[in-house]
């Protein structure tokens, strides 16, 4: 009797043992760890038309690009880039917490024959894309180009901008930087001169290539340090991503952090404060250049204050002059003698017995 209670509280262990084998346990992990997936409400549809594009899979809350690509199969992805999409028509959608998105969008030749994908990509954070087979009625087929066999090139370590701005770039000057990476030749044959496209893309919109040659060969299993230069427009600023491409597939991105030149707006400031006071400087100058200089004419008197004011300015009088009046002996001498010589005083009166009052009339 003993043995059996044991037996009975085997069997439960045992079927707990067993519980994450089972396929309905499982299930969630390949869930968790699935790749993003797409899919579409319909294969084929004419230009003009829509469609309904829906994804699961996908991290949450990110911002996902939707657009008509040609040259382009899921196996190979789309060789031409961007460049062989209907950027013009795509559209953008955010998936919901779960990961998951359903847009419209419209349907519209891509510049270059299908085969013809959806192609779904994130346009911030971690790379991530997903294609789904789809045909533009009516639209030219054409094989896709043969894959080159030999040399592989694939990108080893992580991509890094270096460089910094200048006095000149927080001016307006066009931002530079030097794209460096680590590159491994994983095919069978040498590279010899191998050709990048480096791309830039402000915000969600399309980049724009450039082609970078390296010079050098590189054999089958060596690696090498690449380093190509970046440059932008004049003026740019914001947040901009660098894509690195070769052979039609993209090997990595970069995101870069663009200031803005502030020094453009510090000259539209100063210049908007000196050219008003040197065209009003001018302008007065002008003016009293100009306007004819008269004399200051004297204010008239105000009534009743006439008299005060005529009294106040008028000069005195002068005296008379005084006649000069000079003794009698410091007079010259009119009489004969030397010129210049003074005659002593002495009486004028002529004596006389004829004249009364004299001396010898008494």
């Amino acid at each position: 009797m003993r043995g059996k209670p044991r037996i009975t509280a085997l069997v439960p262990a045992l079927l707990l043992m067993l519980l994450p084998l089972s396929p309905s346990s499982a299930g969630p992990a390949v869930a968790a760890e699935g790749k993003p997936a797409v899919t579409l409400s319909a294969a084929q549809a004419g230009t003009g038309g829509s469609l309904t594009v829906s994804g699961t899979g996908w991290r949450s809350r990110t911002l996902l690009m939707l657009l008509i690509c040609g040259q382009a199969t899921p196996a190979r992805g789309v060789v031409g880039g961007t460049n062989s999409c209907a950027n013009a028509d795509g559209r953008a959608v955010t998936t919901d917490a779960d990961g998951r998105f359903s847009r419209a969008l419209p349907v519209t030749e891509p510049p270059v024959p299908c085969p013809c994908v959806v192609h779904v990509a994130t346009a911030t954070g971690a790379k991530a894309q997903a294609d789904a087979v789809f045909q533009v009625a009516g639209h030219p087929v054409e094989p896709l180009p043969a894959q080159t066999a030999g040399g592989r090139l694939s990108v080893l370590s992580d991509t890094r901008l270096d460089g910094s701005g200048s006095l000149l770039t927080w001016f307006g000057a066009p931002p530079s930087r030097t794209l460096s990476f680590t590159v491994g030749n994983v095919g069978t044959a040498a590279v010899e001169n191998p050709v990048f496209q480096v791309g830039t893309a402000h915000g969600v919109f399309a980049p724009q290539w450039d082609e970078r040659q390296w010079h050098g060969t590189l054999g089958p299993g060596q690696k090498t340090r690449v380093e190509l230069p970046v440059e932008l427009t004049a003026g740019a600023h914001g947040d901009y991503t660098v894509s690195l491409k070769y052979g039609g597939k993209v090997l990595a991105e970069q995101p870069w952090g663009v200031g803005r030149p502030w020094g453009v707006t510090l000259f539209w400031i100063l210049l908007c404060l000196v050219v008003p006071s040197a065209v009003f400087r001018i302008g007065m100058a002008v003016v009293d250049r100009v306007r004819p200089r008269h004399a200051a004419r004297r204010p008239s008197p105000a009534p009743g204050h006439g008299r005060r004011r005529r009294t106040a300015i008028t000069p005195p009088r002068s005296a008379p002059p005084t006649p000069n009046t000079t003794l009698p002996w410091f007079t010259p001498d009119t009489g004969p003698g030397p010129a210049g010589r003074l005659s002593a005083p002495h009486e004028d009166h002529p004596t006389s017995p004829t004249t009364p009052g004299r001396k010898g009339s008494t």
